[in-house]
């Protein structure tokens, strides 16, 4: 048989045929993780025009040294003038919001070694002051979201035994967010289980 490109039909072995399957597999996982930081966004956007909260990603603050204008004015040298605290902050039902967005590849655990000091520093002042602080986790190769309460994250980062935090910590003491259309990710749902009963 050929194709209408003059080429002829090859058929592929078992072994060729996994190969492409786990790939395309691997490919969807990575796209889900690397669009973690999108779907808040689009969520955020959603929320914010339905009236619902106020929540944005916080920029990170840079110190620019050099400015090509030869082609509109294009930054050739800059770095970033002091640590970020956290991705997200805002206000729902007039509580103020601060929380930070991970992924990991990893099924059983997530390891503290993505996160900062300065960071838990940053979400034990927001604890402090009475705002509500959290943790979103993307266990990307399972497609599960949870919310998880600040003060778990901080206890095991300060007085864990462990380098990470077991996948059974956020089935047990965390929320699973749901995935969806509009919004993509229904993340307020989970703060009004944890937050507002």
């Amino acid at each position: 048989m050929r194709y209408p490109n003059g080429k002829t039909y090859q058929k592929k072995d078992n072994v060729e045929q996994k190969k492409e399957s786990a790939h395309r597999t691997l490919l969807s996982a990575a796209n889900r993780g690397m669009s973690l930081e999108e779907d808040i966004n689009l969520s955020n956007d959603y929320y914010r025009d339905a009236g619902i909260a106020l929540i944005n990603k916080r920029p990170t603050p840079i110190n620019i040294v050099k400015v090509d204008y030869s082609k509109g004015a294009r930054i050739t040298d800059a770095y970033f003038e002091k640590q970020s605290t956290t991705d997200y902050n805002g206000v729902y039902k007039g509580r103020y919001i601060d929380f930070e967005a991970k992924n990991t590849k990893s099924t059983t655990s997530f390891p503290l070694s993505n996160i900062s000091e300065h960071q838990i520093v940053h979400l034990k002042n927001v604890l402090k002051h009475g705002g509500i602080a959290f943790f979103i986790i993307s266990f990307q190769m399972k497609d599960e979201i949870y919310l998880l309460d600040a003060s778990f994250v901080i206890d095991f980062y300060e007085h864990g035994k462990r380098k990470s935090i077991p996948y059974e910590v956020f089935t047990k003491e965390g929320i699973l967010i749901k995935q969806d259309y509009s919004p993509r990710l229904h993340y307020l749902d989970a703060v009004e289980a944890l937050y507002f009963k």
